[in-house]
């Protein structure tokens, strides 16, 4: 099978005949032989009904249904895992997606061997009470990830070797961040394309200004466990040592001043009067703490079934 396309959709029931249209057109146009993936994230609408009457016209199309709203991420695992295209192209369901875009997609995967192509919204149709957090975002997002060259980490236009979705586990909120996840498991052919950005035609955004400080949570936890993960006791041990380190050598130079004072016969206060002694006891508690969570953390660490677990990219 050539493409596999995974729709995540919550509450999209007026788009989904229309796209679904669209889609099939362009297959048809280009000869793919194809399957649509619809996940219902816990839509309240009629979604799954009309799913359902999609598929008895068409079994190429298929659907998943969710209990209740998950989020895009788990959509997209469900999704990801079911896939069996060579090519896998995700996109939203609320027609601001073209799917005019999946040859140009399709033909970077596979002439120009891309692991994963992703849209980039250049000209985009939204406020600006979105643009701009969004630039500051994917800003903060390329910095972080140190993937230079995509400007739109959130574009739901995105393309697949399929290889690359059953190598990466997407959840909580993290589908912001594939193609960090994909750079993290060793897939460094990333690529964009600009792609065109349409007016939401039915219904109502999904977008809240809640997720923008989800996803900087969420970046700095991908960063810490991309270089971390596998060895915690190196940031952990490290710093714990140093502040334990420096609050003892405190601790000893005003041991030092007292003794010396002692010596001299030269009036001095005590010890616990002072504010550095307190400074330098915190100090030293905290050090301990934090080699101890590192510790911890190893010993955690250690026993993870994942701990060995390698993304081998050939065998002979």
């Amino acid at each position: 099978m050539d493409i596999s396309v995974i729709i995540p959709l919550y509450n999209e029931a007026e788009s989904l005949p229309e796209l679904t249209k669209w889609i099939q057109r362009v297959m048809r146009d280009n000869n793919y032989t194809y399957e649509i993936i619809f996940i219902n994230d816990g839509s309240t609408d009629n979604s799954w009904e009309v799913i359902e009457e999609l598929n008895r016209n068409d079994e190429s199309i298929h659907g998943i249904k969710f209990r209740r709203n998950y989020g895009k991420s788990p959509a997209l695992y469900c999704g990801f895992d079911r896939a069996k295209g060579d090519v896998v192209i995700t996109m939203d369901a609320d027609l601001q997606d073209s799917p005019d875009e999946i040859p140009a997609l399709y033909n970077m995967i596979t002439k120009e061997g891309y692991d994963l192509v992703s849209g980039y919204k250049k000209k985009r149709y939204d406020p600006l009470s979105k643009t701009i957090p969004t630039k500051l975002f994917n800003a903060t997002a390329r910095l972080v990830s140190g993937i230079k060259n995509l400007h739109d980490f959130n574009c739901g236009l995105k393309a697949y070797r399929n290889e690359v979705v059953k190598s990466i586990e997407v959840y909580g909120d993290m589908h912001r961040y594939i193609p960090y996840l994909a750079k993290n498991a060793g897939y460094s052919k990333i690529g964009e394309h600009v792609v065109r950005h349409q007016a939401r035609k039915y219904g109502s955004s999904k977008f809240g200004i809640s997720r923008f400080f989800h996803g900087y949570l969420d970046l700095i936890s991908l960063w810490f466990l991309s270089h971390f993960s596998y060895r915690p006791m190196h940031i952990f041990g490290l710093w714990g040592s140093l502040v334990f380190l420096i609050g003892f050598i405190s601790a000893i130079i005003l041991g030092a001043n007292k003794l010396y004072a002692l010596a001299e016969g030269i009036p001095y206060r005590l010890v616990t009067d002072s504010p550095y002694f307190h400074i330098s006891l915190t100090m030293m508690i905290i050090g301990t703490q934090l080699f101890l969570t590192g510790f911890i953390a190893e010993l955690i660490s250690r026993t993870s079934q994942e701990r060995n677990k390698y993304n081998i990219a050939k065998e002979i």
